[in-house]
């Protein structure tokens, strides 16, 4: 297979960094990365914010510093900015870029946000100019996509975690929401090769394709949500979504050439994902580090592994593609939000905020009166949306009790 040639193919920047110096270090790491030979200036510059809970989680969504970092060094050369943010299924986005101070960031610097699932935006079909690897099996009618990204320039910008599909995610996987729409989960069962084919797509339409990944906080376990954090004080960049992402997986202490995403990426030719030969520069010794990060599942993500490989792989169309779905959005937040956070994560936060990374997120936005974090409690919505399914669930059993009383009565 022929190499795609683009600059910075297979160089990542690195740079150790403190909350006295984070700013001025992205502006070191984008440098070293050479943003400049990669995003055409001519072009307009999306921010790809990325946010996987709507509250903030240690090393779960983008930081307010990695954003306001990226911006301050853009803007300063010129760049037309504008902020994407795509919604999920189980994440309220509006709640997600105010908790996690990143709204706060975009109205100070003046950059205009797009949402992408709101109506006013067009998505059109997309005709590969090399045959996908999945994605016209997944969905036959034809692979639709967001026109505001075609021909505009693009930054991921990820932090280093674990997920409970794909071993790490990091800027293939951000690509995710941006380029699919709400049916996204339809690709779960083949979500390595989609990441691949995400990739072909941004390649093909993107003048110049960047990412910065924040590593401050970088969180292990089932990612992104339910993650242990750990403070690990590393910035990244590179034009290379392959070789990033690597890089990544190589600190957190996975093999990147087993992670099947990189391993196909890397033998189709659209990047480096052997850090063998990854050229990395910047505080080069910083790569030598291993976190030994643990990839686990929740309980959620044990059940959906059921459906997508398993046992339950023959109702996977019943289950995730019909109109009973919903069942799982409200799976996912009654495990997330009305158990996991208030019972488990909340004293994660609460510990991390007492660390210099979470006194900095604490102090974002202090001059607009957003000084602190949002804790959450128990989300109300979601638990009295559980306690109806189960009293309805109770009613229909009850009734067919009833009825089988009824009956049995009758002989």
């Amino acid at each position: 297979m022929q190499r795609v040639q683009f600059p910075g193919r297979g160089k990542v920047a690195i740079v150790r960094t403190t909350p006295e110096t984070v700013l001025d270090d992205y502006a070191r790491v984008m440098e070293l990365a050479g943003y400049r030979e990669v995003l055409p200036k001519n072009k307009t510059t999306l921010l790809k914010i990325n946010i996987s809970w709507q509250t903030w989680y240690p090393a779960c969504s983008t930081t307010p510093w990695q954003l306001e970092g990226v911006i301050r060094v853009l803007q300063r050369d010129g760049y037309e900015l504008v902020g994407v943010h795509n919604d999920t299924v189980v994440v309220d986005t509006s709640d997600g870029e105010a908790n996690n101070k990143q709204r706060y960031v975009t109205d100070t610097y003046g950059v205009p946000c797009v949402y992408i699932y709101k109506p006013e935006v067009r998505w059109v079909r997309y005709e590969p100019p090399r045959p996908f690897l999945v994605l016209d099996e997944v969905y036959p009618e034809g692979v639709h996509i967001p026109e505001l990204l075609m021909g505009n320039n693009v930054i991921q910008l990820p932090t280093v975690k674990t997920h409970v599909f794909t071993t790490i995610t990091g800027a293939m996987k951000n690509a995710f929401g941006g380029l699919l729409g709400r049916r996204r989960h339809w690709t779960h069962s083949v979500i390595h090769e989609t990441l691949v084919d995400l990739l072909m797509i941004q390649q093909a339409i993107h003048p110049g394709l960047f990412a910065v990944m924040d590593g401050t906080f970088a969180g292990d376990g089932p990612g992104p949500r339910a993650m242990h954090w750990h403070e690990k004080n590393v910035l990244l960049a590179s034009a290379d979504q392959v070789a990033i992402d690597a890089a990544s997986a190589m600190l957190q202490g996975f093999d990147p050439r087993t992670i099947p995403f990189l391993r196909i990426a890397h033998e189709l030719g659209l990047g480096v994902g052997d850090p063998r030969e990854i050229e990395f520069v910047g505080d080069e010794d910083a790569t030598a580090e291993r976190w030994a990060f643990n990839q686990e599942d929740t309980f959620a993500s044990r059940g959906q592994k059921t459906i997508y490989h398993g046992a339950l792989k023959p109702l996977e169309t019943l289950l995730l593609r019909s109109p009973i779905v919903p069942w799982s959005y409200f799976a996912s937040n009654f495990y997330h939000n009305v158990y996991w956070y208030p019972v488990v994560g909340r004293r994660r936060v609460e510990a991390a905020l007492k660390t210099p990374w979470g006194q900095l997120f604490e102090q974002y936005g202090a001059d607009a009166g957003l000084e602190g974090a949002v804790l959450p409690t128990v989300e109300t919505k979601t638990l009295l949306q559980g306690l109806g399914a189960l009293a309805g669930f109770a009613a229909l059993v009850g009734g067919g009790i009833g009825l089988l009383n009824t009956l049995s009565s009758r002989h």
